[in-house]
């Protein structure tokens, strides 16, 4: 029986098993792969403590960091996928939980969820959508925004997300133009005027995009207005796919809450999920801002409330 199992592989888990091998508590961290998300991005340049790093070379530092610091505190197992966290008795939380992989299971006291999230991608039914992904399509404007400096970019998505990326890629780029699906947009109001204040901005509704040009790297893309029918051309050298994410939380959606997004509901006070016992950082949860520094910041803080309740409840 372990004092505490971390689910995930990206900042926020990492972040957690170095506190928790500095605390001592014995701990299994289970995770498929290194990096999170950020793995796919060429130049990362928010990432606190690095000028800018490669998604690849952060996912080796993060192993690094963690596997420097086990030694017979920690035991990492790579490569298991995490299917299930469940109590080992549905009346008695001092039993602890099981978490069951693909290859095995494990049982701990205590369990911290950061399996992060996938963002959505483009449908495969859009021409070259797959073919140019990173190789002018992304995922993330705080990553990889500064790589276009001076270019013209699409961003594809009318919500908040799509609203604040573009806000953050008009300080580097030439233009940006936002593409929005629907007649409306689903952002903020008061962010949607902000932005579109911008001189250097445009927004398009009703615009359903329908392949991707390239070369060697993305030159632009079609898309088709919805009311008329007609298709149109946009001229550009980086496209931003912001259509949403799709968290990593079927493991626990018959323990803890998820919101109606299945995001994990925690306490931003503590990182607690409504299950006792269980925890949960990073971009999973429900939290209102999801970067890697804000995902190992709130590992950091759950593993502190995890500790303590540790010594009160082991």
């Amino acid at each position: 029986m372990y004092d505490l199992a971390i689910i995930g592989g990206g900042p926020a888990a990492v972040a957690a098993g170095v506190y928790a091998s500095r605390k001592q508590l014995k701990t299994v961290f289970i995770t498929k792969d290194f990096g999170g998300q950020s793995i796919v991005s060429d130049s990362i340049e928010n990432w606190i403590g690095d000028v800018v790093v490669s998604g690849q070379d952060l996912a080796k530092k993060l192993e690094t960091h963690l596997k420097t610091y086990a030694e017979n505190i920690v035991d990492v197992e790579e490569g298991h996928y995490a299917q299930e966290v469940k109590k080992i008795d549905e009346n008695d939380i001092s039993k602890g939980f099981v978490i069951t992989t693909d290859k095995d299971s494990f049982e701990a006291h205590a369990v911290l969820i950061a399996t992060g999230s996938n963002r959505r991608k483009l449908p495969a039914s859009i021409e070259n959508a797959d073919a140019f992904e990173h190789k002018g399509i992304t995922y993330c404007a705080s990553c990889d925004g500064p790589m276009f400096s001076g270019k013209d970019v699409v961003v594809i998505g009318g919500g908040n997300a799509g609203f604040e990326s573009a806000a953050q890629l008009l300080a580097y780029t030439n233009s940006v133009t936002l593409l929005n699906r629907s007649d409306e947009f689903k952002a903020d109001p008061i962010t949607i005027e902000a932005v579109l204040k911008d001189p250097k901005m445009t927004a398009i509704k009703n615009a359903d995009t329908q392949r991707i040009l390239a070369d060697n790297f993305v030159t632009g893309l079609v898309y088709k207005d919805t009311v008329s029918n007609e298709e149109k051309e946009i001229s550009c050298q980086g496209i931003f796919v912001e259509i949403g994410s799709v968290p990593s939380t079927s493991l626990v959606k018959n323990t803890v809450e998820l919101d109606n997004t299945n995001h994990v509901v925690v306490d931003p006070w503590t990182q607690r999920t409504t299950q006792e016992g269980i925890w949960s950082a990073g971009d999973c949860t429900n939290g209102k801002y999801h970067q890697n520094n804000i995902a190992a910041g709130d590992a950091v803080k759950a593993l502190e409330d995890i500790y303590v309740w540790l010594k009160k409840n082991k």
